[in-house]
C-alpha cells in the first residue's frame, strides 16, 4: 500500500487506518458522528493526498480537454475551477474530476485516486494534439480544510483575503510559510472551506501550521468515513458507487456539467439520451421508518417488484434518519414517490426527496 506524506502523523494521532484506493488512509479518529459535526459546525481537516493530479500544457491543451471532458472548459477563466466528467464511448463515465485553469495554456486535472492510471491512459489515448501531459500525483499533497469556521481559522496563514476567493475559484499564493500554494475554494462537504495543494516536502509543515492556526477554533483531523457522510448529505456523487463506467451523466443528474455547445467523446449519444429522457434516474431518498440503507440494497415498489438499487446509503448524522442515493425507472423518480428499501428481510418504506438532503 502507498502512504501519503502525512501517514505517520495519522498513525501517531491514533487514527483508524484502512486500505483505500491503494493507499493507507485514516478512516476515523474519534468517530464518524463527532467528526461529521465538527465539519458542519466548525472546522476540520482531511488528508486527501491520495487524489491524482495531472498537468495539461500547450497551445492545444484546451482542445484536448474540450474533447475528453463533458463540461465546456472554454468558459473557465484563469483562477477558476470546474467540476467535470470524462465520458466513455459506451454512455458511461470514466471518472469525475475538477479542472483548474492555472495560467494560459496550462490546466490542472484532479482525479479520483482509484482511477489515476485509468484516467491517464484514457486522456493520453485522445491526445492527438501534441499536448504535454504530466502525472504529478506522487509529488503533491492535498489538505481539505472544511467547515464554516475555515476562513476565520486560516486567515492568519496568508496575506491573501480568503473571504474574497469565490466558490470554485483559487489563488496561487504563499500559505503557512510555503510559497506557490494552491488555495482553492472547493470541497466535498457542503460546509464551505478550502482545498490546499502543496509539494510533499512541505506537507508536514502545512499540517502543523494549519492545526496551530486553528486551535482556538476547535480544529480537528477528520477521516474518510465522515467525508462520505458529509458528501452524501449533499447528494454529491461518489465514483464507484453512484457513477461509474455504466452510468451516464444524464442518468446521474449531471446534465448541468454536460454541455452540447461542443463535440466531445460520445456527445451525440448523450445528447439523444437527454432529448429522449433516460430510462432510469439517480434519486435521493429518505427512509420514513427506522433503518439504514446500504450500497447494493434493492429498491422495490409497493408490489414488492424490484425497481432499482441503492448506490450510497447511511444514517445521516445531521438529520438522524436513513438517507441514500439509487437508480430507479424514470417514472418512479418523482419527488414524494413512495418506494421501499429491502433491508435484510424487511421492506422499509421511503420517499423520493429533492437533493440535497442537508439544507444547511
Amino acid at each position: 500500500m502507498k502512504a501519503t506524506a502525512l501517514t505517520k502523523i495519522h498513525e501517531d494521532l491514533g487514527a483508524k487506518m484502512v486500505p483505500f484506493a491503494g493507499y493507507n488512509m485514516p478512516v476515523s479518529y474519534e468517530g464518524v458522528n463527532a467528526e461529521h459535526e465538527t465539519v458542519r459546525n466548525g472546522v476540520g481537516v482531511f488528508d486527501v493526498s491520495h487524489m491524482g493530479e495531472f498537468l495539461a500544457i500547450g497551445e492545444k491543451a484546451l482542445d484536448l480537454l474540450q474533447k475528453v471532458c463533458s463540461n465546456d472548459v472554454s468558459k473557465l477563466k484563469i483562477g477558476g475551477a470546474q467540476y467535470n466528467c470524462l465520458p466513455n464511448n459506451e454512455g458511461g463515465i470514466v471518472d469525475d474530476l475538477i479542472v483548474y485553469h492555472i495560467r494560459e495554456n496550462e490546466y490542472l486535472l484532479v482525479v479520483n485516486a482509484s482511477n489515476i492510471e485509468k484516467d491517464w491512459e484514457w486522456i493520453s489515448s485522445h491526445n492527438e494534439f501534441g499536448v504535454e501531459l504530466k502525472n504529478i500525483s506522487d509529488d503533491f499533497s492535498l489538505l481539505a480544510i472544511q467547515g464554516p469556521k475555515a476562513i476565520e481559522a486560516m486567515q492568519s496563514l496568508t496575506e491573501t483575503d480568503l473571504s474574497a476567493i469565490k466558490f470554485y475559484n483559487f489563488e496561487v499564493a504563499p500559505f503557512a510559510g510555503i510559497d506557490h500554494v494552491i488555495i482553492s475554494a472547493t470541497g466535498y462537504t457542503g460546509s464551505g472551506g478550502f482545498e490546499i495543494y502543496c509539494h510533499n516536502d512541505h506537507a508536514e509543515q502545512l499540517w502543523a501550521k494549519v492545526f496551530e492556526a486553528g486551535k482556538d477554533f476547535g480544529i480537528k483531523p477528520i477521516g474518510l468515513a465522515a467525508r462520505d457522510t458529509l458528501r452524501l448529505e449533499m447528494g454529491y456523487c461518489l465514483y464507484g458507487n453512484d457513477i461509474d463506467d455504466t452510468t451516464s451523466p444524464i442518468e446521474a443528474g449531471l446534465g448541468w456539467i454536460t454541455k452540447f455547445t461542443k463535440d466531445f467523446v460520445n456527445s451525440d449519444a448523450l445528447k439523444t439520451q437527454k432529448e429522449n429522457g433516460p430510462e432510469r434516474k439517480l434519486i435521493g431518498f429518505e427512509l420514513t421508518e427506522r433503518g439504514i440503507p446500504r450500497h447494493g440494497y434493492e429498491i422495490a415498489d409497493a408490489n414488492d417488484t424490484v425497481i432499482g438499487i441503492v448506490t450510497s446509503g447511511t444514517m445521516s448524522p445531521s438529520l438522524s434518519k436513513g438517507i441514500g442515493l439509487g437508480y430507479v425507472k424514470r417514472d418512479l423518480a418523482k419527488v414524494d414517490t413512495e418506494i421501499f428499501i429491502k433491508v435484510r428481510n424487511k421492506s422499509i418504506p421511503a420517499k423520493v426527496v429533492k437533493l440535497p438532503f442537508y439544507k444547511g
